[in-house]
């Protein structure tokens, strides 16, 4: 049982959740989503109701995750869908926003990525928030849940979110390995999304950075030392062409 919050808004991973239900019934029958059960409002607070579904937080096998994603990848839309940012110029925009929330924002707005990488011109489904904390593991598969901010948008958002050092830390416990990361990349079934993963690694360090600054000046009390991990690795990417 799910009952959503509705204080505080978040500027990166959006709260919806009509989009929620909407998008476990539309993913039903794919074997990476539980089975919805019901729905409603309590004391003016929306609540959904899921199926259980034994199993732990995603911590091994990274190349499992990838060919989960390229699956939900391929999925047809559904109704009612954000559009999620695509290209450079939005994930810099996103960042600029969440910095202009932010107290401390002057060095991290320094740091900006330069160059440039294009949006795609075909959106494609993503979970929007595939961090190991919503990957469980259970009788030697998979299952997304948390589907409050799916969108139709660039694959490589789902693969960076993945890949975050932040997140991986936050939910984890500890960064991927140099192994783990080739492994994920490696088992992703289209390389040119590979490819823009890769481009785009600046800027989503960049973005995840000032996330995890929002979230330290709310009281995060891990979140500052997540912002540093992605920052180290913002200072050893490089941009590219996708």
């Amino acid at each position: 049982m799910k009952l959503y919050e509705t204080a505080r808004s978040n500027p990166l991973f959006a709260n919806d959740p009509a989009l929620e239900r909407e998008s476990l019934i539309a993913m039903a029958g794919t074997g990476m989503v539980p089975h919805v059960a019901d729905h409603g409002v309590f004391e003016g607070r929306a609540w959904l109701a899921y199926a259980h579904i034994t199993g732990t937080p995603w911590t091994e096998d990274a190349a499992h995750v990838a060919q989960l994603l390229g699956r939900l990848h391929d999925q047809p839309a559904w109704p009612g869908l954000r559009r999620g940012s695509n290209g450079s110029a939005d994930l810099a925009a996103q960042a600029e926003d969440i910095l202009s929330r932010c107290l401390e924002r002057a060095a991290l707005a320094a740091l900006k990525p330069s160059g440039q990488v294009p949006p795609l011109k075909r959106r494609q489904v993503i979970h929007g928030d595939p961090v190991p904390g919503n990957l469980l593991a259970h009788d030697g598969t998979l299952t997304l849940i948390d589907w409050q901010c799916p969108a139709l948008g660039d694959p490589a958002e789902d693969l960076n979110l993945f890949l975050s050092p932040a997140m991986q830390f936050l939910y984890r416990g500890a960064v991927l390995s140099r192994a783990e990361e080739d492994a994920f990349l490696a088992a992703y079934p289209d390389p040119r999304v590979v490819g823009r993963t890769l481009a785009l690694k600046p800027w989503f360090h960049w973005r995840m950075a000032a996330y995890c600054l929002w979230k330290a000046e709310a009281g995060g009390e891990k979140d500052r030392e997540a912002m540093q991990l992605e920052l180290a690795a913002l200072q050893s990417s490089r941009p590219s062409s996708a």
